[in-house]
């Protein structure tokens, strides 16, 4: 942080966020220690929105009131799955009831925000399955869930070995279909693809990912954006823990910026700002980018020609429900050439 401060300009911080990991191995006065680093090297908004991930696994009984106490305002439960096998395949360390344990826990503590993270399209499951899991979520009456499709990343075991029996296209569209349906019934209001929230309590700091908004990379493996005079740029820290702690040492602060071409600010910024369900404002996709309304109107040719976006009078762009089901094929669409100079 103290190598980073330049890079916060004066600016004030309006989110901070603990995670991926697990920071709940952390103690309590641990994270209370970094957090008020935090505070010592960057302006931190009086209300601001600070997200530490939880394995219902790692919280144990009591921590929860001392993760509030750290300053710690939102808490995101990593449940994943509410069926015991289903968490075993996983390869998952909690149960069930370690997850109602954990999010009744963070009640009892203070946390009136809480997000429970869900996964579908699992391995072996149905829809009655699926709506299961998310009906366990919903009772336990969090502010937020996100709820996302089992994807196959690159570096995992999934991947490598890709579990039998994952659901075909179709039962993926309609555990998708009956799922949002479900969440929309309680209350839940879907703004971005797997994200749904209370009236009042989308994530902050997901929302500043969307739109194209800047952060900052603290930590192993971390990715940051950053803009300034010189252009916008992306970074990333090592992953890999003895070459960070090299890198730590040799004290480059700008080792690693990447600047953003033109082709790559119009798709990065697609890539996001598609995601949200109500689109984004010309003014915005001009204010990230510094492209011009011109330029997303040649981009956006095809994908409008092909019914998956739309603007509207107020000078919005919105995915259609076409878009948003093929939103893949929505956000190729805006990959272009780079313009040389």
């Amino acid at each position: 942080m103290e190598q980073q401060a330049h890079r916060g300009d004066g600016r004030e911080i309006q989110t901070v966020f603990l995670g991926g990991g697990t920071p709940s191995l952390f103690t309590p006065n641990e994270i209370g220690r970094l957090l008020d680093g935090a505070k010592q090297h960057f302006s931190i908004a009086q209300n601001a929105e600070v997200t530490m991930e939880a394995n219902p696994g790692t919280v144990e009984c009591g921590s929860p009131a001392g993760y509030r106490d750290a300053g710690v305002t939102r808490l995101s439960v990593g449940a994943q799955s509410f069926d015991d096998a289903t968490l075993g395949l996983l390869g998952r360390i909690h149960s069930s009831a370690d997850i109602s344990c954990a999010v009744l826990d963070a009640k009892d503590a203070g946390f009136d925000n809480i997000n429970i993270d869900l996964m579908h399209d699992l391995p072996n499951q149905t829809v009655e399955m699926a709506m299961a899991d998310l009906s366990a979520a919903i009772d336990l009456d969090p502010t937020h869930i996100s709820w996302y499709q089992l994807t196959l990343e690159p570096n995992t075991v999934f991947y490598a070995r890709p579990p039998a029996n994952l659901p075909d296209d179709d039962l993926a569209f309609e555990i998708q279909d009956r799922g949002q349906e479900l969440l929309k019934r309680h209350g839940y209001e879907q703004y971005e693809v797997s994200a749904y929230a209370r009236e009042g309590r989308r994530c902050q700091h997901n929302l500043n990912y969307w739109s194209f908004g800047d952060y900052l990379a603290i930590g192993a493996g971390a990715h940051g954006k950053i803009t300034n005079a010189s252009g916008i740029f992306r970074y990333q820290r090592p992953a890999n823990p003895m070459q960070y702690m090299i890198m730590q040492e040799s004290n480059e602060p700008e080792a690693g910026l990447r600047p953003l071409g033109e082709a790559d600010l119009m798709f990065e910024f697609m890539l996001n700002a598609l995601r949200l369900n109500e689109g984004f404002a010309e003014k915005l996709f001009a204010a990230r980018t510094g492209l011009t309304t011109s330029d997303l109107v040649d981009a956006a040719v095809d994908v409008r020609k092909k019914g998956l976006i739309e603007r509207d009078d107020n000078q919005f762009w919105i995915p259609t429900r076409l878009g948003r089901r093929f939103l893949n094929d929505l956000q190729s669409g805006f990959i272009i050439d780079d313009v040389e100079s």
